[in-house]
């Protein structure tokens, strides 16, 4: 099976990556003192805090004090790429700075093993080698896993791996050592085991493995900074490898605890006039923040439905513990007291509670057979025991299962199969005394399987599905594996087969030729694992402690990968998360801490120039004087504003303003909350049916250019009209002039980062240069050559060869072709032959569906009916323009009208990029002629407000459909805030 394919320069990681190299933006050439140590990082004066100013006003977390020690954090919520990233990073700083030695610390052993895997994995290494023309050569990980020594008796005082870690000099690789923090805390770091001696010596001077690792000067990678207290004996240990930089990525980061304030500053008390106190992220210098609400926002990861499952005659009361005294475990229910001993069943307090027992106690803890721990005043819910919740959450989960595969299994672009991950509180029920597969809750489950693939097969008839599922069928057992701590050290080989697949080959268990989609786990795998096709997780039984929502359900955040391994993103995936009644609020619980996130807005005091750039950044049309003009009556003759005057100014530029304000609505929904699917009023396709084969007919954008001349012609007036847009910063660390004064930098404004005159270091030839841009840009090297010699006065190429300016001109040139379309060249469209079905509103033979996915025509949902010439029987939009066309202001002349679905007419535009209209309408006219509308829906005042790029996508737009008119009666309009279709109607009839 093929391995993972990567995707490069998501947006997201990039910025994150930039973030940290522009730390290093003008430094001196790092220099090498050995030739097994990494090159040594030199700051002059205050350049690092100017960089990291730079780099956190230009990710806008400049809200987070800077430390200026040498941790550079970087969040990133779980499921964007965090390993991916930071890989990247250290390719990135051996390529720029030379950097070679970096040492990755994580908390766990879970962790380590995919981390393991992740840096080993063959496609990693050909991703690296064969996706960037050749950025990094032939350069490779290099992996040493520093693992615990089981053997005491033929423990060596000096891991193997460190030796070979500090003493390599082969800079022709990254390498890269892997160590969890239990390794970190061992008396083998310290030099404290009773093997050493202080004979073996490393570099024939070190006998304690910190400082051989130290005298390499590394840079220090670690994963899930939360879990390394900086009070804590870990981080003081971690201080001993004397990193030159520790770089800090991570969902959450260690907290510290303050006291919660008024709007006046004044400290908040509770009832019992005791001070409350919030839990505060402790960052130390914050370079970039992906947060919660970007992932979800962004559709960097899949959304959330929760499924919980409501207890009829369940009254809310628990079972609380209320004394323990060794001996005997007092809990009261309903006023009742009831006295357990060890080995005692709950059962004897609540029928609902099912072979559920007192394991342990003494005079402060109690345990229960679960291996659920309970201190003196703690509750729990007894149906939170009870098998029949637990067989009716499973059965749901399994019937949710063969669903999503209908869904994925025969979807268009490649399958994709899914996973099902179930929590339970311990193992008896799945495994036997002996470790065997068998027990109470195996049998149920198969059975259950069985039932469901028996059902699914009645009525299949796609051809793989059902071959699929027969297989499955044949074998209940192979759909399902555990994962659980003791088996890191069982020897039974089916079970090290399934935990080699659950924890090691994540390709082997996507296979779809392995039939195992269920996975098992005692929380084991809660986290440090994921796997992007878990679609559902199934928590059958009580985690045991309070942990973050968003931990919990980031097992299955990440977005799928297809049979090819590819990740998918052109669909709104969603985590499906089964839970029990005592869970009740936990959509609550996870959007609030979502949305805790939420970044504290900047309060200005005054109109100065970081303001206006701020405003100019969200409304680019607007120059510096005609903001000061607006904003005069708000603030006093020193600039500064008068009072409520930030705040209207505020309201006079409310884009300027926004932050990640809230999750969008949808991201995360209860099941039944909004129907995923929507059914179409079959009946009202046949009047569609014609536009709708003609607008999804497929269509070949064409420039109409007449020769290389003309386009050379083009190409050259592209680079004048922006060459004071190339900048030298575009190289992260190169050789720079910098102006020192006495040792220190000199005074200089803010902007002097960037100002300053240097010389930097090319990384690329000439040709090499030329040959890349030629095979990213796609155009002649002899024109590339021809042009640059011509701007050559205004725009010195030899100064800018590195691949920052490659992409630079790549994706400034497909804006200015498509800002310049139908003014500096012409385009037309030509339309292509061939099959139109499927579509989003078809199948395979042009057959109007059912139903069609409600994330594909709006991200809202209003229950309100829509008018009755709408081809769908529910409301989804995306603005509020959207729900009024399809809910207000009935047209009698419409016959049929729909919102098109995302994505599903793709109109090719000038540079590359793809436009598509909101919806369609069928009119009769008076004379009985047809008339067909297409429109494009515009919350917006006006044309002016557009953005550039959209009013020439506009363009493109009216420009096709002008050539679909040849053929079908069919005109597009642009439809503004307050406009309405009958006045589009009225004008056209």
């Amino acid at each position: 099976m093929a391995g993972f394919t990567y995707e490069k320069n998501l947006p997201h990681q990039e910025r994150a990556i930039e973030s940290v190299l522009s730390v290093f933006n003008h430094i001196h050439p790092p220099k090498q003192n050995s030739r097994d140590e990494n090159p040594e990082i030199m700051f002059s004066g205050s350049l690092k805090m100017d960089n990291l100013q730079k780099i956190q006003k230009a990710n806008s977390v400049e809200d987070i004090p800077l430390s200026g020690s040498n941790v550079l954090d970087i969040a990133m919520e779980t499921g964007t790429g965090k390993t991916y990233t930071y890989t990247k990073t250290m390719f990135e700083l051996n390529r720029v700075l030379g950097v070679f030695k970096f040492i990755v610390v994580v908390p766990t052993l879970s962790i380590k093993a995919g981390t393991k895997n992740f840096l080993q994995s063959t496609s990693l290494t050909e991703h690296f080698r064969q996706d960037f023309a050749g950025l990094y050569g032939e350069k490779e990980i290099q992996l040493y896993v520093v693992e615990s020594q089981k053997n005491k008796a033929n423990k060596s005082s000096m891991p193997s791996e460190i030796v070979r870690f500090v003493e390599t000099e082969d800079t022709q690789k990254i390498h890269v050592l892997l160590i969890n923090m239990g390794m970190v805390n061992s008396p083998t770091m310290a030099g404290k085991d009773k093997n050493n001696d202080g004979s073996h010596l490393i570099k024939d001077q070190y006998h304690v493995p910190f400082e051989a690792l130290a005298a390499v000067k590394p840079f220090l990678i670690m994963d899930e900074p939360h879990k390394f207290d900086i009070d804590g004996i870990t981080w003081q240990n971690l201080q001993l490898f004397k990193a030159q930089f520790i770089l800090r990525y991570g969902a959450t980061f260690p907290s510290i605890q303050v006291n919660k304030k008024d709007e006046h500053g004044k400290n908040i008390k509770n009832e019992q006039g005791k001070i409350i106190k919030l839990s505060v992220q402790k960052f130390e210098n914050l370079l970039y923040r992906l947060t919660a609400i970007d992932a979800f926002n962004d559709d960097l990861v899949k959304g959330i439905r929760a499924f919980t499952e409501q207890i009829d005659g369940d009254n809310g009361e628990r079972i609380k513990l209320i004394d323990l005294d060794g001996k005997e475990a007092t809990f009261v229910l309903n006023k009742q007291e009831f006295k357990l001993s060890k080995g005692e069943l709950l059962s004897r307090i609540h029928h609902a509670i099912d072979d559920l027992f007192v394991a342990e106690m003494n005079k402060s803890t109690l345990v229960l057979s679960n291996g659920l721990e309970m201190k003196k005043g703690e509750s729990l819910n007894p149906y939170s025991y009870s098998d029949s919740v637990r067989d009716k959450m499973m059965r749901q989960a399994v019937r949710q299962h063969f669903e999503l595969e209908k869904q994925l299994l025969t979807r268009n672009g490649g399958r994709i199969k899914p996973l099902t991950l179930f929590f339970i509180d311990d193992i008896q029920g799945y495994r036997d005394e002996k470790n065997q597969l068998s027990g109470s809750l195996k049998t149920v489950f198969e059975q259950m399987v069985k039932t469901e693939l028996e059902n699914v097969l009645k009525n299949e008839s796609d051809e793989f599905l059902r071959q699929y599922w027969q297989t499955a069928l044949n074998d209940i057992s192979q759909t399902h594996g555990g994962y659980f701590s003791q088996d890191n050290s069982d020897k039974d080989e089916k079970i090290e087969q399934q935990v080699n697949e659950i924890l090691h080959d994540k390709e082997a268990l996507l296979s779809l030729a392995n039939p195992r989609r269920f996975v098992f786990s005692k929380w084991t795998l809660r986290e440090g694992w994921d796997n992007p096709n878990v679609f559902q997780i199934c928590k059958l039984r009580s985690s045991g402690s309070e942990t973050s929502k968003l931990q919990e359900v980031g097992r299955g955040l990440r977005l799928p990968v297809n049979e090819y391994m590819a990740r998918v993103k052109d669909h709104a995936f969603f985590l499906n998360y089964f839970v029990d009644s005592s869970e009740t609020d936990f959509v609550k619980t996870l959007t609030d801490e979502v949305n805790h996130a939420v970044v504290k807005p900047i309060v200005f005091t005054e109109l100065n120039d970081e303001l206006i750039e701020k405003i100019q950044a969200a409304y680019p049309n607007e120059t510096k004087k005609n903001i000061r003009n607006t904003l005069a009556d708000l603030t006093d003759d020193d600039d500064v504003f008068l009072e409520n005057g930030f705040a209207e100014a505020q309201k006079l530029f409310p884009k300027a303003f926004e932050v990640s304000g809230s999750l969008k609505n949808g991201k995360i929904t209860r099941s039944g909350d909004k129907a995923e699917k929507v059914k179409m009023r079959v009946g009202k396709y046949d009047e569609l049916k014609a536009l709708w084969e003609a607008i999804n007919q497929k269509a070949l954008l064409q420039y109409k250019i007449q020769d290389e001349a003309e386009f050379l012609a083009l190409f050259t007036q592209y680079l004048r009209d922006n060459a004071h847009k190339f900048t030298k910063t575009g190289i992260r660390t190169v050789q720079q002039e910098i102006q020192v004064s006495n040792g220190l930098l000199t005074a200089v404004n803010s902007e002097s980062v960037y100002d300053e005159v240097f010389e930097p270091i090319n990384t690329l030839n000439y040709r090499e240069f030329l040959l890349k841009l030629s095979q990213t840009a796609l155009i002649q090297m002899q024109t590339l050559h021809q042009a640059f010699f011509a701007v050559r006065d205004v725009l010195p190429i030899s100064q800018y060869l590195n691949e920052q300016t490659i992409k630079a001109i790549q994706a400034g040139f497909d804006r200015w072709l498509l800002l310049h379309s139908f003014n500096a060249f012409e385009v037309g469209y030509s339309r292509v032959g061939g099959s139109i079905h499927p579509t989003k509103f078809t199948d395979n033979q042009g057959n109007a569906l059912v139903e069609v996915n409600a994330a594909d025509l709006g991200t809202q949902f209003d229950e309100v009916n829509p008018l009755e010439e709408f081809l769908f029987e529910s409301v989804f939009y995306d603005s509020e323009l959207e729900r009024e066309n399809i809910t207000d202001n009935r047209i009698q002349e419409v016959i049929v009208f729909t919102k098109i679905p995302k994505n599903s007419i793709k109109i090719p535009v000038a540079g590359g990029k793809t436009y598509s209209p909101d919806f369609a309408y069928i009119v009769k006219t008076a004379l009985d002629e047809t008339l067909n509308l297409i429109l494009e829906s515009k919350n917006v005042s006006g044309s002016d407000d557009l953005r550039q790029e959209e009013q020439q996508k506009i363009k493109h737009a009216e420009r096709l459909f002008a050539e679909i008119n040849r053929d079908v009666n069919v005109k597009f309009q642009t439809q503004f805030e307050g406009e309405q279709i009958v006045e589009f109607l009225r004008a056209m009839m």
